[in-house]
């Protein structure tokens, strides 16, 4: 198994950091976006993230000189997917020390950064539509447990 994070330290460091927008942009990978969202579902559970996430990520990348915009940068319908398979493998695999989560959610389907190909085509998830607001699966329900 691919270890992405030492200890539950690591991915508490990735977090704050990417709370207080001092993380470094080539940190911010597939798994960085997943230990994120776990570590603040976990550490933050009284935080609504499908609310708060997206203003974090467009600050984010703000702040790393990306530009948020019809074709670059945040992402509504990829973030709330992602979300929802953060919440359902926390939900499976909880229990376990988080950066053990992180290493068996890379080991999944969850890993490849085209899983959402599986429940989208490729135009309607890219589509200014799915950027902006979220875009219903076009070709298989999102799962409830991945």
């Amino acid at each position: 198994m691919t270890k992405f994070y030492p200890d539950d330290d690591a991915v508490a460091h990735l977090g704050v950091r990417f709370c207080d927008r001092s993380l470094p942009k080539t940190e911010w990978t597939h798994a960085g976006h997943f230990a994120a969202a776990l570590w603040l579902l976990r550490t933050r559970p009284e935080l609504d993230l499908a609310a708060a996430m997206p203003d974090m990520i467009r600050a984010y990348n703000t702040a790393t000189g990306v530009e948020n915009s019809d074709s670059a940068g945040y992402h509504e319908t990829i973030t709330l997917a992602s979300i929802h398979a953060a919440q359902a493998v926390l939900a499976a695999w909880g229990d376990r020390p988080l950066h053990e989560v992180v290493d068996r959610l890379m080991e999944t389907e969850l890993g490849g950064s085209g899983w959402l190909l599986t429940y989208w085509s490729k135009d309607r998830l890219f589509s200014v539509e799915a950027r902006r607001g979220w875009v219903s699966p076009d070709l298989q329900p999102l799962p409830a447990r991945f």
